[in-house]
């Protein structure tokens, strides 16, 4: 939709060059019954090259003139009745800005609509129904595929939604929980209370715990070191606590990464993560699509046989 700046601009050129089109014929015009009352010689503007090449005076052709005269009466009155441009309408009472909003008034209603026939249905309903999952779909990629991606697998720092690895909690009620109110994950910084050894010690053993390599005498001071700093969130066995949004350590799912060199920065700087909270943005229903269409990337036995 062109913008009011631009509109005003665009009609006040247009009606300029219809002025000057017509201000062009009557100047021809009045040029040529001139040239005829000053001379008898009518068929020459009086312009002479190379001593016998004059040029002629002659009027367009009459088809060629009314096809100009039409051309100025039809932008004269298209312009009159239809200006349609930003906000300004003509005598027709339309303008592209008015029928832009009248058809984003349009398709907002049929939407709701459609919102609130899906509005009590549950997530696996939800999960089942084609018209719906093809809506939450342009809803995911509309506010979801800026961090986690187009196909929902995530990328550094932003967890992967297709597979079953859940930082807090993947039923029903906490993915809607975490859509709807967000998520703020916080990974304190302890690299000065370990102290630069501490924080290998600690880092090897973390990577023992997922099959990774590192020195033996390290792994099992890590261990120790672990039990005192680290089992409060992750928990005894290090595979990690839903209700803080803590990893588990002992499979191979890395939000930032789980070679030794990132989960030492780990350790030693900390990490801050934030899941903004949708519900204010987008209502109950979208977030029970969001919710529906996510739990069915990582649970395709959501789909039943209808």
């Amino acid at each position: 939709m062109i913008r009011q700046p631009a509109s005003v601009f665009i009609i006040v050129f247009t009606a300029i060059n219809i002025v000057a089109c017509l201000w062009l014929m009557w100047w021809t015009a009045r040029t040529r019954v001139a040239a005829n009352d000053a001379s008898e010689d009518s068929a020459t503007t009086g312009h002479v090259w190379d001593g016998d090449l004059e040029e002629m005076n002659n009027p367009l052709p009459r088809w060629w003139l009314g096809l100009f005269i039409i051309t100025i009466l039809f932008g004269a009155g298209y312009l009159t009745f239809y200006p349609g441009m930003g906000n300004f309408a003509g005598t027709s009472k339309w303008s592209s800005a008015g029928a832009y909003e009248e058809q984003v008034a349009q398709q907002r209603a049929k939407f709701e609509e459609k919102l609130a026939s899906l509005k009590d249905r549950s997530l696996k309903e939800l999960a089942n129904n084609g018209s719906a999952m093809a809506t939450a779909k342009n809803l995911f990629g509309a506010n979801c595929a800026g961090c986690h991606g187009s196909d929902a697998r995530g990328a550094k720092g932003f967890p992967n939604l297709a597979d079953k690895d859940w930082l807090w909690g993947g039923d029903e009620d906490r993915v809607l929980e975490t859509i709807a109110q967000g998520r703020h994950g916080m990974m304190p910084a302890l690299g000065s209370a370990l102290g630069e050894q501490g924080v290998k010690e600690v880092a090897s053993y973390v990577v023992s715990l997922s099959g990774g390599k590192a020195p033996a005498d390290w792994v099992a001071a890590g261990q120790q070191r672990f039990a005192m700093m680290c089992v409060g969130c992750h928990g005894v066995d290090a595979k990690g606590n839903a209700m803080l949004g803590a990893p588990n350590l002992t499979d191979n799912v890395w939000l930032h990464g789980g070679d030794f060199d990132t989960v030492r920065a780990t350790i030693t700087n900390g990490r801050d993560n934030q899941m903004p909270a949708h519900k204010d943005l987008l209502g109950d229903t979208k977030v029970k699509l969001l919710a529906a269409y996510v739990l069915s990337l990582s649970e395709p036995e959501m789909h039943v046989a209808n």
